[in-house]
């Protein structure tokens, strides 16, 4: 899904952040008022960074969803929580690579299992 700028024909990266954070936010049932003003703020204060640093677009999808969960962790625990692998306790998954990149993926805490890219989580 291509999500273009009025201004240009390139894709909008905070868009396409937004849209990626947003499925993974309702496939797994955290979807609320909450969660959702969590995304616009990160999407916000991203957009800001990205008129900084032009090239930080190919970094800020994985950022945007490290912010929401960050936010999350504060509201409401952790986001999103693994299912792929054989540990018991409740644990979450995170944005590899942690500082984002072109290619963000969620990845098990603990077995370090490649989960699904960012926006590709099932229930």
């Amino acid at each position: 899904m291509d999500i273009v700028t009025s201004d240009d024909a390139r894709p909008d990266a905070l868009l396409s952040a937004r849209a990626l954070v947003l499925h993974d936010l309702e496939i797994t049932g955290a979807a609320n008022a909450e969660s959702v003003s969590a995304l616009e703020a990160a999407v916000t204060t991203r957009r800001w960074w990205t008129s900084q640093w032009e090239e930080g677009r190919t970094y800020v999808a994985g950022l945007v969803a490290q912010d929401v969960q960050d936010a999350l962790l504060d509201q409401a625990g952790r986001w999103p929580l693994c299912h792929a692998c054989d540990e018991l306790d409740p644990h979450a998954l995170y944005i590899h690579p942690e500082l984002g990149g072109p290619d963000p993926t969620w990845v098990c805490e603990h077995s370090g299992i490649a989960v699904a890219p960012l926006g590709g989580l099932t229930r």
